[in-house]
């Protein structure tokens, strides 16, 4: 490249960084949070829905929090789902103590069947709700949880409503890496605008927090429409958009915690279910983690290299340092905004050569299908054409 051709290129990187940063502070103006909305006139019977396999570490602190909801009609019903940790023994203890407490026993995997996709098909067809709050089992609820859900859900006219939970983070790898999915949504994703058009496309979903009006739910055809999807919570969300449905999203830190992953070989294998299929297919893919790898780490080899006395165009440092601080500013709006460590803004660039490390690792294990397992069974998606 000639020397003006870096320099357009870095002020490319800079114009670029600057509309993620607009989406941002548009995100964190327009995202509503759960409980700012009044109470409804009525409210409605709820179905709170938990799949459970070998959740023995959780399973009790998000069942008991269910059951200590502020609400005036619920039921809890929690799948065992072939559980082999003492999951089973501590459902049925607190099933003795709480009638509310539903427990039921899954049923074999059927083919063609991925096993939380399952376990969430039979969860549905017991529920006698009509609203169905699907929530993770390493998941934590405050007792107005869902009171403050089927609030948004009504004053939204929500067929589906997800959001953000509180991410707690811990060791080093969950506080470098787990910070990467509420990022991704808040610089890529208008939230205000990706509620209002039909691309299918343009939306994103958390399945720790899956709250379906019972009849939108039906209209998809449920679980069922997404047997075989690994990021189902993403294919239920474009579901209901691809049927002309309502889909919201908010912010749920104040109301759910979840601890998602307690070491690096859970992140490592957690985001390596999910990494790659969210993108569909190779090409994809590879688009989009270039144009992340040259945003947001060439400016720091360029600065690195005109602090090694590289003989450089004079205009490239200047914009390296703004390309820099857009970025720790991009990242740190995440992190203040959902209870992130600020320190991980600084340490961005590691955030984004470990997230490229697991993707590839991601592309390769899911379009190869070598070696994709979670919580003991296999992991296959159809590839993509």
């Amino acid at each position: 490249m000639t020397d003006q051709l870096w320099i357009d290129h870095l002020g490319g990187i800079v114009f670029f960084l600057a509309i993620l940063l607009l989406i941002s502070f548009i995100n964190l103006h327009t995202l509503k949070r759960l409980g700012q909305f009044p109470d409804p006139p009525h409210y409605p019977r709820v179905s709170l829905l938990v799949p459970a396999r070998n959740e023995a570490r959780s399973i009790e602190g998000c069942v008991r929090g269910l059951l200590a909801q502020d609400y005036p009609a619920f039921e809890v019903i929690v799948l065992n789902d072939e559980s082999t940790d003492g999951t089973d023994e501590i459902l049925e203890r607190i099933a003795a103590e709480d009638a509310r407490l539903h427990v039921i026993h899954g049923q074999p995997l059927p083919p063609g069947w991925l096993g939380k996709n399952w376990a969430c098909q039979q969860l549905s067809q017991a529920a006698g709700g009509d609203y169905l709050l699907f929530t993770d089992a390493d998941t934590g609820h405050a007792p107005l949880m869902l009171r403050n859900a089927i609030a948004t859900a009504l004053a939204t006219h929500a067929d589906l409503l997800s959001g953000m939970p509180h991410q707690e983070v811990k060791t080093w790898s969950e506080q470098l890496l787990v910070p990467l999915l509420a990022w991704s949504f808040m610089a890529f994703i208008p939230i205000a605008l990706a509620e209002r058009v039909r691309a299918a496309f343009l939306c994103v979903s958390i399945g720790q927090f899956l709250l379906f009006r019972q009849s939108a739910y039906a209209a998809i055809r449920g679980h069922e429409s997404v047997r075989d999807k690994v990021v189902e919570d993403f294919e239920l969300a474009r579901n209901i958009k691809k049927a002309g449905l309502q889909w919201r999203f908010v912010d749920a830190t104040s109301r759910i915690h979840c601890r998602m992953y307690h070491n690096f070989r859970e992140v490592f294998d957690g985001l390596s279910k999910n990494l790659f299929v969210v993108f569909g297919n190779v090409f994809f893919f590879t688009l989009a983690w270039s144009a992340l790898v040259i945003s947001f780490l060439e400016p720091q080899l360029i600065l690195l290299l005109a602090l090694l006395g590289v003989p450089l165009p004079a205009q490239l440092v200047p914009l390296s340092v703004l390309a820099i601080g857009q970025a720790i500013l991009l990242w740190g709006l995440t992190d203040l905004r959902f209870g992130f460590p600020i320190k991980q803004a600084a340490l961005y660039p590691v955030t984004i050569l470990l997230s490229v490390i697991i993707g590839l690792r991601s592309m390769f294990t899911h379009t190869f299908k070598r070696g994709v397992t979670w919580k003991g069974r296999a992991v296959s998606v159809k590839r993509n054409a």
